[in-house]
């Protein structure tokens, strides 16, 4: 397939998980400190379903993003500093929606914590890779 069509698969499927992370990570952390326990079930229910599809999303930015490096794990330059934030965020969120999915709510308040953080993490480390991203289109190190 051409190389300019994987890079707008990349781009279009990279912003969604980032940006979904980021939003259940937010929904859980409000879920905390509601009150209403109706409510707070909502917003969790909300943000695992978010967390989903991120995780989700995930996949298919990665596999995008190795056939666009031509299967490339690290690099050099911008793509190393790229890879050096994918692998850990993708790695994390990954195991981290398999724990919630195991856990289904029975999960401490401590255990619940520990994975709100660990998620809180994942989603700067894609912050952190979608900055490096756009860095390597800026400079047109793309498709090379």
């Amino acid at each position: 397939m051409n190389q300019d069509l994987w890079l707008r698969i990349h781009g279009g499927v990279t912003h969604f998980p980032i940006v979904l992370l980021f939003v259940s990570v937010i929904l859980d952390g409000i879920g905390l400190c509601w009150m209403d326990k109706t409510a707070r079930r909502g917003l969790h229910a909300a943000a695992g379903i978010c967390a989903s599809i991120a995780t989700l999303a995930c996949f298919a930015a990665v596999a995008s993003g190795l056939l666009i490096s031509r299967w490339k794990t690290l690099g050099t330059g911008s793509l190393l500093r790229h890879h050096l934030y994918v692998w850990p965020g993708f790695a994390m969120a990954v195991a981290l929606m398999t724990w919630r999915l195991t856990m289904r709510g029975s999960a401490s308040s401590r255990a619940f914590l520990f994975y709100l953080g660990g998620m809180g993490v994942a989603s700067l480390l894609m912050f952190g890779a979608g900055y490096w991203g756009g860095e390597m289109v800026l400079a047109g190190e793309l498709g090379r």
